[in-house]
């Protein structure tokens, strides 16, 4: 009997150790069920990043009616209806978001396969944008390719392939980036190449904002200090020459340091002195909604460059506030979307995120500064707000590269593969 209460124990122990071990596989297995369903929950996208875009669009769509809806009363575009602009606005909407859902499936490394060949393709839509009876001229300026319902503006696609070129060229030249000869020279070349035909067209305000785009991606993939504090230098006495120059550059720039004098109130500064009238009407909460008295005929492109202008009139101190916090939102966002890339290795993606980050700081620096009258005034469009088919389709377009940046970055940290 001793042995049988002896093999009866040893049953117990194996018993009781195999249910602790299937206890263990149990708990084991919820365990990593819980880990499962914790990296389920994580988010594919930025959703706030996504909300913000979705405001400004909004925005700007409301707005842009609200400026453009007394444009028919004038002789010169009298033959439009009240609705024309939103519609052509709304048409430029769905082609940018059909645009921007397919960039979207773009994998980041096919793009920085293309990044040489887009440059290429948009220095060949500047140099054609020149030629008589391609090119559409307005005021004076050739700086449209009609193309059915949209005219495309090169100079916004320039914007886009700068940005995708020079993250490429960085980290193809990461081990000369403190040789002016090998490292500089060559980017710095091709960024004058693209000015000298932007100022054909003429177009100094994009000029000013690829410029941007090169030297920051340049600078944050790893310049030499004094090369690019050389370069810095260089690029604004160049941009001094260039005002300097042309007379009515230079009459821009007095008018802007005084826009209220009589000489300059009526003349090159009389947008400048509207917009400041426009925003003092607006107070702090706006004269309301589609109240604007300025956007009728006094606000000469109150619907494309000076939106904000009306903004402020309609809107207010408010309305403008919450402008400026949505672009600080999307660009703060933009570069911590870029410094994680880098994080992860991924140099191209985290240079190609800051440099859109660095192409919307830049343009709605110099829009916002013009309209509050910071800046000379300066023919840039407010990104995702101001009326335009080429520039909100290139600005969803590189949103979505952005929001494919942080697709591939949410992937990589759950273990996936890109």
């Amino acid at each position: 009997m001793s042995w049988f209460k002896a093999l009866s124990s040893k049953k117990r122990q194996a018993g009781y150790a195999s249910a602790t071990i299937g206890k263990a596989r149990t708990g084991t297995a919820s365990a990593l069920g819980g880990i499962k369903l914790t990296r389920s929950r994580m988010m594919e996208y930025d959703q706030p990043l996504l909300c913000v875009v979705i405001a400004l669009l909004s925005l700007g769509l409301v707005m842009v009616y609200s400026a453009s809806i007394g444009l028919s009363d004038s002789p010169q575009v009298s033959y439009y209806n009240t609705s024309h602009f939103l519609v052509r606005h709304i048409i430029a909407l769905v082609v940018a978001s059909i645009a921007s859902i397919i960039t979207f499936k773009i994998p980041i490394k096919v793009l920085d396969k293309l990044a040489p060949k887009i440059l290429l393709l948009a220095l060949f839509l500047l140099v054609i944008v020149l030629i008589p009876h391609i090119g559409k001229g307005v005021n004076g300026s050739r700086r449209w390719i009609p193309i059915g319902v949209l005219n495309l503006q090169p100079s916004e696609f320039m914007k886009l392939a700068v940005t995708l070129y020079a993250a490429n060229y960085t980290v193809r030249k990461q081990d000369f980036m403190q040789s002016f000869r090998k490292g500089f020279l060559p980017m710095g070349v091709a960024v004058a190449f693209v000015g000298m035909l932007l100022l054909l067209e003429p177009d100094m305000g994009a000029f000013m904002v690829i410029a941007a785009i090169a030297m920051g991606v340049l600078f944050l993939g790893g310049v030499n200090g004094k090369l690019f504090a050389g370069l810095t230098l260089t690029a604004v006495a160049t941009f001094s020459v260039l005002v300097w120059a042309s007379p009515w550059r230079r009459a821009r720039i007095f008018a802007y340091l005084d826009p209220w004098s009589a000489d300059h109130a009526l003349g090159k500064a009389y947008q400048l002195t509207h917009s400041l009238i426009a925003f003092g009407r607006g107070e702090w909460f706006g004269v309301g909604l589609g109240a604007s008295v300025e956007k009728l005929h006094y606000l000469p492109e109150a619907h494309t460059d000076f939106i904000l202008a009306v903004i402020g009139e309609e809107l207010g101190f408010v309305g403008v506030l919450t402008v400026i916090i949505l672009f600080y939102w999307l660009v703060r966002r933009t570069f911590d979307i870029g410094r994680q890339a880098l994080a992860l290795e991924r140099t191209f993606a985290g240079l190609l995120a800051k440099g859109i980050g660095v192409w919307f700081a830049a343009q709605t620096f110099i829009n916002m500064g013009v309209n509050l009258g910071l800046l000379p005034t300066k023919g840039l469009t407010l990104p995702f707000v101001s009326y335009g088919g080429s520039g909100i389709l290139l600005n969803c377009i590189a949103f979505a590269m952005l929001m494919r940046v942080d697709y591939e970055n949410r992937v990589l940290m759950r273990g996936g593969k890109v």
